[in-house]
């Protein structure tokens, strides 16, 4: 049946509330942007914007992804989400440890770095691991495919896709956001000093390796409940 403009424009509007707030305090791009400047120390304002654009572009396609297609790829290999949510679990920590026990670079090793980052270099780099799975990770993409799944409506085809609109807008507005927090991340850290960045940067490499063990912990703890209930 076809449904009022203005019902479809609540819809509409609904959909895209709804991943933001379900999607933004996981990825929470404030947690994740000094990491980002850890990682690309010795790279110009410029390749650092460029990169920024790259990031932001590659979790608006990752979370359209996962809410279009997610649930069936996961099926069709055979995969469920607690093992994704353990498996990424495992790569942030691994992440996050290196970054706490990393000795502070020398301005001739930063030198280096940025000569050696050629663009190829740079595009894998924001995929992995600034992307995935620091950024949007195994939580962000459980949570997206979740969403994915109730934007599909029983009541029509039309409201359907109005939902999946919403959504997909969500995802672009999420990467725009992850972009611009990284863009000038930089900026914003200057103002804390050379010291003030360091404790800074040690400070939230251990939240990410809290994270990171959290989402081990959910994913093995549904697995082992599994395994309770089986027995």
């Amino acid at each position: 049946m076809d449904l009022p403009l203005p019902h479809l424009l609540l819809a509409f509007g609904k959909s895209l509330l709804f991943t933001l707030a379900g999607v933004l305090p996981i990825i929470n791009p404030l947690a994740t942007a000094p990491v980002f400047v850890d990682l690309t120390r010795g790279m110009s304002d410029g390749g650092r914007a460029a990169l920024a654009r790259r990031i932001g572009k590659n979790i608006a396609l990752l979370l359209a992804g996962a809410m279009l297609s997610g649930s069936y790829l996961l099926d069709f290999f055979g995969v469920s989400l607690p093992v994704v949510r353990v498996a990424g679990g495992m790569i942030v920590a691994s992440i996050a440890w290196r970054m706490l026990n990393a000795q502070q670079s020398t301005s001739e090793d930063t030198t280096q770095m940025a000569q050696s980052l050629s663009e190829d270099r740079v595009r894998i780099k924001a995929f992995y691991p600034l992307t995935f799975p620091l950024t949007c990770g195994p939580g962000s993409i459980a949570v997206a495919i979740a969403v994915g799944a109730s934007l599909h409506s029983r009541r029509s085809v039309t409201e359907t896709m109005v939902n999946i609109a919403g959504g997909l807008v969500g995802a672009v507005l999420l990467g725009m956001l992850v972009a611009l927090t990284f863009r000038y991340a930089n900026r914003v850290l200057q103002r804390l000093g050379e010291t003030g960045q360091i404790v800074f940067l040690r400070l939230m490499a251990f939240m990410l390796l809290c994270v990171g063990v959290e989402i081990i912990w959910s994913g093995a703890r549904v697995l082992i409940l599994g395994v309770m209930n089986a027995g």
